[in-house]
């Protein structure tokens, strides 16, 4: 089973790689749902470690409904992620209906080129998922990440279920969102052969943050061992 761990920064992806995940999305600023790194941080990635990277594009927080001025950045964002070989982008587009748009996401898409394209959680404040999965594939979408549609990806493992019977073996369904040790083996019992998670440990010391009451941590070792180890068995 492919564990993918939500990488916030460097250090998160050395641990990722050190403890033995499959891959990473590199992304930072998780406390608004993870917003596309630097240059700089996927380019120190990519030049000092080996784990499998696909890098989030997403520019600001908030919808998923992007001007054209902000589509361009994500394209040349794209492109960048490209040159430096990177396997992967996570990304995707909706209208201010909160629909697929599919015009705005062949263009990303066409961007990528030959690098694996992941639709990511948008697709969970989308009005009608299954139909925007189906258009997905048309598109050329190598896989979705998905809570189900729901803040926890157990709670809506029923629709994610629903989407592993709608597609066949050549698009992936990939469960994220609140996946911990405690849970992950219910997705393998169901049927999945991929999972994400952040396996976040906060990263708290003894002086009180005055400025920030959401501090950010790095993935725990320990905690991506526990899940490797259990999806072994």
């Amino acid at each position: 089973m492919i564990i993918e761990i939500c990488a916030n920064g460097f250090e998160s992806a050395r641990i990722a790689q050190e403890a033995g995940a499959h891959r990473i999305e590199l992304c930072i600023d998780l406390s608004v749902g993870g917003l596309t790194p630097s240059y700089e941080l996927i380019h120190k990635v990519k030049e000092e470690l080996a784990i499998e990277t696909h890098v989030l594009i997403r520019p600001r927080s908030g919808n998923f409904c992007y001007s054209e001025e902000e589509l361009n950045g994500m394209i040349s964002d794209i492109i960048y992620c490209k040159q430096l070989g990177c396997a992967g982008v996570v990304s995707g587009v909706l209208t201010s209906d909160n629909e697929l748009d599919i015009t705005a996401t062949k263009r990303l898409i066409s961007a990528a080129q030959d690098m694996e394209f992941t639709f990511h959680r948008a697709i969970d404040i989308a009005k009608a998922p299954r139909q925007a999965l189906r258009e997905m594939i048309l598109m050329g979408v190598t896989r979705v990440l998905s809570s189900g549609q729901e803040a926890k990806a157990i709670d809506g493992i029923e629709l994610l279920k629903t989407f592993l019977k709608d597609v066949d073996t050549s698009f992936q369904i990939m469960p994220g969102g609140g996946i911990t040790s405690s849970n992950v083996l219910t997705f393998k019992e169901v049927g999945f052969n991929m999972v994400h998670l952040s396996a976040i440990k906060k990263n708290m010391h003894a002086s009180q943050d005055l400025f920030n009451s959401d501090v950010q941590g790095v993935s725990d070792a320990a905690e991506i061992q526990r899940v490797i180890q259990l999806l072994s068995n």
